[in-house]
């Protein structure tokens, strides 16, 4: 691994995690547990000796820990430690600095839905009656599901059963509905359920 050689807490950060597709590992696990070939499957372009040299990177410094699953799975699975998972305030700060940058994504990028897990939870606004909604976001290789209530958002891969508003869209216009850059009746998405579950009930003139 290599050092800047500064005594600055930064510098000694960067030592760890300042790697190419460190802090894309730790958005991987971050997300959920993986194997290695899932990793391989949310890093698309990373070559496997790079992937297992960033693992072996991250283990030794307490940020990953893998261990081995019982059958069914019966293979190694990675998790972020506690000390791993303090990255989670850093990375969504990241995510939120870098969000503008995808208003018109370049051609030919790859994409996965779990990546509007971190998207969704530092972009979307929750309504302002604080009222506890679920939406299922459809896009991609598999959906996401984004709970808000109290102020807070919260997003998970999977399907909700009591979702009040189903959202199919591409993965941009995803984007602009949850970050009220687009309003529903501007968006070029197919909806089922209550729409004001992005936005809120409309106020009263």
């Amino acid at each position: 691994m290599k050092s800047y050689g500064e005594y600055c807490a930064l510098a000694r950060g960067l030592d760890v995690i300042g790697d190419r597709w460190s802090l894309l590992i730790v958005r991987e696990l971050l997300i959920r547990p993986c194997r290695y070939t899932d990793l391989r499957d949310g890093l698309p372009g990373i070559a496997s000796n790079l992937l297992a040299d960033r693992l072996r990177q991250l283990t030794d410094a307490g940020v990953v820990a893998a261990g081995k699953e019982p059958p069914p799975i019966a293979t190694t699975v990675y998790r972020l430690t506690e000390r791993g998972r303090e990255l989670e305030p850093a990375l969504r700060e990241l995510a939120r600095w870098g969000a503008p940058l995808m208003v018109r994504p370049p051609e030919g990028d790859t994409f996965r839905s779990k990546w509007l897990v971190l998207a969704a939870e530092v972009v979307h606004q929750p309504p302002a009656d604080g009222a506890e909604r679920t939406i299922q976001l459809e896009t991609g290789d598999e959906p996401v599901v984004v709970r808000t209530g109290k102020g807070r958002v919260q997003a998970r891969v999977g399907t909700a059963q009591d979702a009040d508003l189903v959202v199919a869209a591409d993965p941009p216009t995803i984007l602009g509905l949850l970050s009220g850059r687009l309003a529903p009746d501007e968006a070029d998405a197919v909806f089922t359920g209550d729409v004001t579950a992005l936005t809120g009930p409309a106020q009263a003139g």
